[in-house]
C-alpha cells in the first residue's frame, strides 16, 4: 500500500533525509510559510481540468522498489502505456524494472541511476508525457515539481505532500503549467469501497452525514527493517506526531462526501496518545547496546483526528502503526437511511435489512457492484492488493489517453495530504482546531462529483 524505498545500501537514513532536503531546495518555489496562496492560473476554467488526449502515454518511472515494481508490472500490460525511462538510486532495481518491460515485449527503457537527484536529468532530457514516482515521502514533491516544470504530467504514490507548504506548491505548479498532478490512492479502487460509492450515488444510505477511515496497520517490523521502508519511514516516527498516513482510509470516504466537489474539509482537531509500541519492539528484538534501543519517538501510537466539512459533515480518521493489531481501514459511511461499516464488511439499510441486524456486505454486491469491478482485467489481476492497484493505473492511463479529467485532481492530492500537517499542528497545540485550506479557492462549489465511471 505504501510507497517503497529506492534507497541504496550506500546511503544511510540520515544521508537520505539530507538528500531529500536538498531536493526540496531544488524544487522550492511556491508558498513560503506565512504567505497566502497564489492566485489561480487563468489556464484552468471553472470545470474539472482535462489535458489534450494522448495516443500513447510515455512514462518515466522514479523509484522501482516494492510498490514501484507493482506499478511497472501493471503498466506493462495496459494498452497505450509505455515506460521509456526508469530512475532509481539502486541500479539493480532499475535493471529489474527494465527486464520486466522487455519480458513483456516492450523496448528497453533508458536507465537513470547516477544518484538521488538523477530524476532531474530524466525530466529535463526525456521526451515524456508522465512522470510517476513511488519513492520515500520526502521526494514526492521535488519529483512532481520537476516533472511539471519540464512539461510532463505527474503521478505520485501517497501521501502527495508532507507539509502544508508542499501541498500548496503542488497546486501552484499544476495550475501554472496546466498539468495533471495525481495522487495514486489505490484504496479508492478497492471492491468494497467502490460498491459503497455506487450505493451512495444511488441514494441507498440517504443523505451522508458522517464517515470514518483510518490506517491501522502493524508496521513495527517494517519500520525496523534494514532495507526498504525501514531505511526512512521510522525517521518520521522519531520527529513527527500526528496522523501521518491518512489517505488510505480518508480517500474513499472523501469521495462519498464529495470533498472538493460540493463540499470540502473545513477544520480538524487531532489528539495523540503515548508512544510505547516502537520502544517495546526494540527492547524485544535488539541487544542492549543497539542504537535502536536508545531511540525516542514523537509519534503517539494512536492518533485520532476529527474533521468537520463546510457542509457540517464529520469524518473521523485514525492512525495506528506501532501496536500489535490486525489490519483495518475502518471504512464507515453513514447516512439518514443506513450505513456501511468495514472490517468486517457489513451493511444496514432501514426497511431493507432485518431490524437492528447487519447484512453481510456480499449480499449487496449483485445489485451494487461498481462497473469497474466487472472489468475482467481487474478481477484477473494478481499484482498489488487484489486488483485495486491495477484499476488505479488503468484509470490514469485511460483518462490521459481519452483527454478526460483524472479521477483524482491535484486539489484532492493537496487536501488529503494536508490532513497530516494539520493534525501535527493540532496535536502540538493541545488539540485546538486547525483550518484546512481551500486548495480549490472556491471551485469546490461548482466542480461535479466523481461519477460512476466505467472501464
Amino acid at each position: 500500500m505504501s510507497d517503497d524505498s529506492v534507497t541504496t545500501p550506500h546511503l544511510s537514513r540520515r544521508d537520505l533525509l539530507q538528500a531529500g532536503a536538498m531536493a526540496l531546495g531544488i524544487a522550492a518555489v511556491g508558498c513560503a510559510p506565512g504567505r497566502g496562496p497564489p492566485a489561480p492560473a487563468p489556464a484552468l476554467g471553472p470545470g474539472p481540468f482535462a489535458a489534450p488526449p494522448l495516443d500513447q502515454v510515455r512514462i518515466g518511472f522514479v523509484g522501482v522498489g516494492g510498490m514501484g515494481t507493482v506499478h511497472v508490472r501493471n503498466l506493462a500490460r495496459i494498452a497505450g502505456a509505455r515506460i521509456t525511462a526508469v530512475c532509481d538510486v539502486v541500479e539493480a532495481h532499475a535493471v529489474r524494472a527494465a527486464n520486466i518491460l522487455t519480458g513483456a515485449g516492450h523496448p528497453a527503457p533508458r536507465l537513470y541511476t547516477r544518484g538521488p537527484t538523477d530524476f532531474l536529468r530524466m525530466c529535463e532530457t526525456e521526451d515524456l508525457d508522465l512522470v510517476y514516482t513511488a519513492t520515500p515521502w520526502e521526494w514526492h514533491v521535488p519529483i512532481c515539481v520537476a516533472a511539471m516544470r519540464n512539461g510532463k504530467h505527474a503521478a505520485t504514490e501517497v501521501p502527495a505532500a508532507v507539509t502544508m507548504e508542499e501541498a500548496w506548491q503542488l497546486v501552484e505548479e499544476a495550475e501554472r503549467y496546466a498539468k495533471h498532478c495525481v495522487m495514486m490512492e489505490n484504496c479508492n479502487y478497492d471492491r468494497m469501497e467502490m460498491m459503497v460509492l455506487n450505493m451512495v450515488r444511488q441514494g441507498v444510505f440517504g443523505e451522508i452525514l458522517h464517515a470514518e477511515g483510518g490506517y491501522l496497520h502493524d508496521l513495527r517490523e517494517i519500520k525496523f527493517s534494514s532495507e526498504g521502508e525501514g531505511l526512512w519511514r521510522r525517521a518520521h516516527s522519531i520527529r513527527r506526531n500526528g496522523n501521518l498516513y491518512p489517505t488510505h482510509g480518508l480517500g474513499p470516504v472523501a469521495n462519498c462526501l464529495d470533498i472538493n466537489r460540493g463540499d470540502r474539509f473545513d477544520y480538524l482537531v487531532s489528539m495523540s496518545g503515548p508512544s510505547r509500541g516502537l520502544q517495546a519492539w526494540a527492547r524485544e528484538h535488539f541487544p542492549p547496546d543497539a542504537p535502536e534501543r536508545a531511540e525516542r519517538y514523537a509519534l503517539g501510537d494512536v492518533n485520532m483526528s476529527l474533521i468537520r466539512t463546510v457542509q457540517g459533515r464529520t469524518i473521523l480518521v485514525g492512525h495506528n502503526t506501532n501496536l500489535p493489531r490486525p489490519y483495518s481501514r475502518i471504512h464507515l459511511v453513514e447516512g439518514t437511511k443506513g450505513l456501511f461499516q468495514g472490517y468486517p464488511n457489513r451493511v444496514y439499510v432501514e426497511g431493507k435489512s432485518e431490524e437492528h441486524r447487519w447484512d453481510e456486505a456480499a449480499k449487496w454486491l449483485p445489485d451494487y457492484e461498481h462497473p469497474l469491478w466487472k472489468f475482467e482485467a481487474a478481477t484477473r489481476s494478481t499484482e498489488g492488493h487484489g486488483g485495486m492497484d491495477f484499476l488505479e493505473d488503468y484509470r490514469l492511463i485511460h483518462c490521459l489517453r481519452q483527454g478526460l479529467p483524472t479521477d483524482m485532481s491535484v486539489y484532492d492530492a493537496a487536501a488529503l495530504s494536508a490532513v497530516s500537517a494539520a493534525s501535527e499542528a493540532s496535536v502540538a497545540n493541545r488539540s485546538r482546531p486547525v483550518d484546512i485550506p481551500d486548495f480549490t479557492r472556491g471551485r469546490w462549489q461548482t466542480l461535479p462529483p466523481w461519477g460512476i465511471v466505467t472501464p
